[in-house]
């Protein structure tokens, strides 16, 4: 039971962190993709970006375009996706907001997602590894997410 219970919080702190980090104090992008990009080139000696590690795209239904960096499909020193592990892939979501600039609004560590419509709003569907839904089985863990404003809100997993 204690280690259900510490599996669950684990994926409330994957999810919510970074909500919670805003409400203290937002980092503010000026370009997520150019901050993204500079990092990776300090970490690594040669680094390649795929076509989908900066995907932009309007995640919270606002009409803004807001960005999703994908470090599966990025090679560095020769390995691609060097923070990919058997749990999945680090993605950063970042939304843009009115007064100029982004902020990360999540850190993710997924298998794959997928930008659907459900009941007329966008929404993510998440795959990631089971242990972020609380199971030890092997199938993977499904996630639907909405995203409104700044928050990331559950729609449902399983």
């Amino acid at each position: 039971m204690k280690k259900l219970l510490i599996i669950v919080v684990q994926a409330l702190v994957l999810v919510l962190a970074p909500t919670f980090a805003f409400a203290q104090q937002p980092q503010r992008f000026s370009d997520p993709e150019i901050y993204e990009k500079n990092y990776f080139r300090k970490e690594c000696k040669t680094v390649d970006y795929g076509p989908t590690f900066i995907k932009r795209f309007d995640i919270n239904n606002d009409g803004m375009l807001d960005l999703v960096s994908n470090q599966s499909d990025m090679t560095c020193d020769g390995v691609k996706g060097p923070r990919c592990t058997g749990e999945g892939c680090p993605y950063n979501f970042y939304v843009q907001i009115k007064e100029g600039g982004y902020v990360m609004v999540a850190t993710a560590q997924l298998y794959t997602y997928e930008f659907v419509q459900y009941f007329g709003n966008m929404v993510f569907e998440l795959t990631m590894h089971p242990r972020f839904c609380g199971r030890t089985d092997a199938k993977p863990c499904e996630m639907r997410v909405r995203v409104r404003g700044l928050d990331f809100n559950i729609l449902s997993k399983k």
